[in-house]
C-alpha cells in the first residue's frame, strides 16, 4: 500500500516538472514562430501542470485517516480534485487550442518564421514527455498485474485516477505534439498558415476528448460507483460458500477511496443457527472478506429472509431480472447474478 502511494506521487511529480519545462520550451518557440499550434501546445502543458498541481492535492488530503466528520475516511476527495483536474484540461487547454485555431483557420494569413526552432522544441518536448507516459504506462501496467486485470479493463475500472489520469494526459500530449508537428511542417511546405490552424483545433477537439472522458470517470466514483466485477463475484462468491449461508439476498458495493470498497450484504443465513451463533458468523465473514480481498475495508452484514417481498422488489428494481436470480418461492441456495451485475 506505501508503494502505491509512492509510486502515485512519483508519477505526478514527474510528470509535473516535465509538463512545466515543456510548457517554457513550447511557450518560446509559439512566440518566436508565430505558430498557433505551439502556443495551443503550450496552454496545453501548462494545463497539464496545473493538472498535476492539483492530483497532488488530491493524494495529500486523500490520505488523511478517517475522524469522527468522515467516519470513512477521505478517500473521495481523491475522486474530487481528479475531476477538477480534468476540467481543468478542457477549461484552459482545449478551450485555448479552439479558440487558436478556429482565429488562425478565419483570420488574415500570417507568415511562419524559423520553423526549425519548433522542429527542436517538438523532438524535445516529445522525448521528455515520453519519459512521463512511460512511467505511468509502468505503473497503469503494474496495478494491472496486481489486481489480475488486463491494461484495459484497469483503465477502465481502476479506482486510482491519479495514474489513469497522467496516462491520458499524457497519450494526448504526445498525440498533440505530432498535431503540431503537422501543423507546422504543413504551414512550411504549402505556405498557407491554414494547416497551423487546423492543428490547433485538433488539439483542442484531443483535449476535449480526454477531458471528457476523465471527467466521466471521475464522476462515476465521486458519485458512488460499485467495485470491479471481479471483486463483487469474489465476495458473493466467498459469502455463498459459507456453510451457514443459505443465499446472498443482495450485495452492494462500493469505492470509498482508493483500495477502500464498502460491502453491504443482506444474507439469509440457516435458520438453526443462535442468535450468539449469527452473531460470530457475520463477525468471521467480514474478517474473511477483509482478508481474502485486500480493498475491502467496511464489512456490513445484514440476516434478512430470502422471501421477504419488499426485499425482493427492491433488488429487482435495482438490478432487473437476471437468469438464476432466487425469488422467494425458489430452492436456489445463492443469487447467481442479479445483485452483482
Amino acid at each position: 500500500m506505501a508503494e502505491e502511494k509512492e509510486e502515485s506521487t512519483l508519477t505526478v511529480v514527474l510528470a509535473g516538472s516535465v509538463n512545466l519545462l515543456i510548457a517554457v520550451l513550447k511557450l518560446v518557440a509559439g512566440l518566436v514562430t508565430g505558430s498557433a499550434a505551439m502556443l495551443s501546445e503550450a496552454v496545453h502543458s501548462f494545463a497539464d501542470t496545473i493538472t498535476e498541481a492539483l492530483l497532488l492535492t488530491a493524494l495529500r488530503v486523500s490520505r488523511r485517516p478517517a475522524d469522527r466528520a468522515h467516519p470513512f475516511g477521505y478517500g473521495k476527495a481523491r475522486y474530487f480534485w481528479s475531476l477538477l483536474a480534468a476540467v481543468s484540461i478542457f477549461a484552459s487547454g482545449a478551450m485555448f487550442a479552439l479558440y487558436e485555431g478556429i482565429s488562425t483557420v478565419f483570420g488574415e494569413a500570417e507568415e511562419q518564421t524559423s520553423p526549425l526552432v519548433a522542429y527542436l522544441v517538438l523532438a524535445g518536448a516529445f522525448a521528455l514527455e515520453s519519459v512521463s507516459w512511460g512511467q505511468a504506462l509502468r505503473q497503469v501496467r503494474r496495478d494491472a498485474a496486481e489486481q489480475g486485470r488486463t491494461f484495459r479493463h484497469q483503465l477502465r475500472f481502476s479506482d486510482d485516477p491519479t495514474a489513469t489520469t497522467v496516462f491520458y494526459e499524457d497519450s494526448a500530449a504526445l498525440s498533440g505534439l505530432l498535431l503540431a508537428f503537422a501543423g507546422v511542417g504543413l504551414h512550411q511546405l504549402t505556405g498557407e498558415s491554414l494547416w497551423d490552424g487546423v492543428a490547433s483545433i485538433a488539439i483542442g477537439v484531443l483535449l476535449a476528448g480526454v477531458a471528457f472522458l476523465l471527467g466521466r470517470a471521475n464522476a462515476a466514483l465521486l458519485i458512488g460507483r460499485q467495485a470491479a466485477p471481479d471483486l463483487v463475484f469474489g465476495i458473493r462468491d466467498h459469502l455463498s460458500a459459507a456453510p451457514e449461508v443459505d443465499a446472498v439476498v443482495d450485495l452492494q458495493t462500493m469505492l470509498i477511496g482508493t483500495d477502500s470498497v464498502l460491502v453491504c450484504a443482506r444474507v439469509d443465513f440457516d435458520d438453526t443457527l443462535t442468535a450468539g451463533e449469527l452473531e460470530r458468523v457475520c463477525v468471521r465473514l467480514a474478517a474473511e472478506l477483509q482478508s481474502a480481498h485486500n480493498d475491502v475495508t467496511e464489512v456490513f452484514i445484514e440476516p434478512v429472509p430470502r422471501s421477504n417481498t419488499d426485499l425482493r422488489a427492491a433488488v429487482l428494481a435495482r438490478y432487473g431480472e437476471r437468469p438464476g436470480l432466487s425469488t422467494p418461492d425458489s430452492d436456489a441456495s445463492t443469487v447467481d447474478d442479479g445483485p452483482v451485475a
